[in-house]
């Protein structure tokens, strides 16, 4: 499809919590750096007038901090608000009446999935898909066969062109950092491979609990809310190869052939937890089987990987809230001076969450006479994680501008999905672990060799050893 601005935003469930929480803060951003000054129609099941709608998306504002005036003022002008059901046919007319003459709508679906088909056929019987383009929230399914049939319904309606699939997380000041870490840095290319690198852990830690979202959690579990699509994405910038081009076919088609090498989970190297005091939780079934943790080791059958390890951990109620990425690389071959452990000889750590760091650890001698070393970090960069553009402003604005480099293609989500899969199917039950601990003890049998896993660490606190 030919590139165009869109000249309309139109974001259904724009009275739910996603709306109040994300979209509006990033429309009022994108409003006032100029880059949104197209009509900006709320759509909801919720009867309300313009006063009240403006004043919901005035506390959403609110909640976050002081309002910029400028900004909010700038949103103001543009919105509007109607109130219908999704199944009524004068719902979508009453849309197609208030956004004119717009012929490039961007459709924002911040809706369950369950009602897309609903409002697509609504839409497109009002003539409102012709040259429009669609964003869609995560999951994209529940399973490979679901990512099926919701790719099907999209492509009803909408060329994959025209689809924006969006994961914040792929609009994250640090997971970008990532990308261009690998690929801006000449010196990093010659160890990024299996000669040099040992394993890759990535950890996602979370010190809370499921914060009354009980209901919905028990529904998903953390393979299907982070694994799947947010720690997969990560592992896809970590290793694929560098992109012939940066255009976004050209990135989306290098992570694609990446996720293709990807070998199927094996159950046997997948440890499932569930936090002691989970079952209490308001809307969680007595006999969850649901997990609040994983551990697991991952497979890339390509020249660059294979037969190195990827361990992915996550989940609820651990130490310390940290997203981490540690690339462990092999020790020298031989100790021409003191003993070097195993465990932190050389690495990169990137942790994500709750700063922005890029470190390379070392070994450096210690000062005296004798050649005995210690080790040392050096940090390459640091930043607060919150830096910057918000990841749904910079997602809006991206497919306000029609670029999907950080959106996922459909292929890339059944082929993720079809990594997974084996894991879901798992009957086994979960084990146990206590809030405050890293998970079932199982989960250190994950890790080969007995290496341990490599805890997130604040930066002004030493690793440990």
């Amino acid at each position: 499809m030919p590139s165009f601005r869109a000249d309309a935003f139109v974001f259904f469930g724009a009275t739910g919590d996603l709306a109040r929480g994300k979209i509006f803060p990033a429309l009022a951003a994108l409003a006032h750096s100029g880059q949104l000054d197209v009509p900006i129609v709320g759509v909801a099941r919720s009867p309300m007038s313009i006063d009240e709608f403006r004043s919901r998306a005035r506390s959403s504002l609110e909640a976050k901090g002081p309002v910029d005036e400028n900004a909010w003022q700038a949103l103001c002008r543009q919105l509007r608000y109607i109130d219908g059901d999704y199944r009524d046919p004068n719902t979508f007319a009453k849309l197609r009446k208030e956004i004119g003459d717009a012929s490039h709508p961007l459709h924002y679906l911040a809706i369950p999935p369950s009602m897309f088909e609903t409002v697509l056929e609504g839409l497109a019987k009002a003539g409102g898909t012709d040259g429009a383009r669609v964003i869609v929230e995560k999951p994209f399914g529940r399973d490979l066969e679901s990512a099926r049939e919701l790719n099907r319904t999209l492509h009803a309606h909408f060329p994959e062109s025209s689809v924006f699939r969006i994961d914040h997380y792929l609009g994250k000041e640090a997971v970008q950092n990532l990308l261009y870490f690998r690929f801006a840095n000449s010196f990093v290319e010659p160890l990024w491979n299996r000669t040099h690198i040992d394993s890759v852990q990535i950890t996602m830690a979370e010190a809370f609990g499921v914060r009354g979202r009980g209901a919905f959690y028990d529904g998903v579990g953390t393979i299907r809310d982070v694994v799947q699509n947010h720690l997969l994405q990560v592992v896809s910038l970590l290793a694929m190869d560098a992109p012939i081009g940066s255009d976004a076919e050209s990135m989306r088609s290098e992570k694609l052939r990446l996720f293709r090498a990807m070998r199927p989970l094996d159950p046997a190297q997948v440890v499932r937890g569930q936090f002691r005091g989970y079952r209490d939780e308001p809307g969680v079934a007595a006999d969850s089987k649901v997990e609040t943790f994983v551990a697991l080791r991952l497979q890339i059958d390509t020249w660059r990987w294979a037969g190195v390890p990827f361990y992915i951990r996550a989940g609820k109620c651990l130490p310390v809230t940290a997203t981490e990425v540690f690339v462990d690389l092999k020790t020298p071959p031989m100790s021409v001076f003191d003993p070097v452990s195993k465990a932190r000889s050389n690495y990169f750590r990137f942790q994500l969450s709750p700063e922005v760091i890029v470190s390379i650890g070392a070994r450096a001698k210690k000062p005296g006479e004798g050649m005995l070393g210690e080790d040392v970090e050096l940090v390459a960069t640091c930043c607060p994680e919150n830096g910057g553009r918000s990841a749904y402003e910079r997602l809006i604005g991206d497919a306000l501008r029609g670029d999907s480099s950080l959106f996922t293609r459909d292929d890339t989500v059944e082929a993720a999905w079809r990594v997974v899969d084996p894991a879901l199917r798992d009957d086994r039950p979960v084990l146990p672990y206590d809030p405050g601990s890293w998970g079932p003890a199982a989960a250190a049998k994950v890790v080969a060799d007995g290496e341990p896993w490599h805890d997130p660490y604040p930066r002004e606190q030493p690793a440990s050893k």
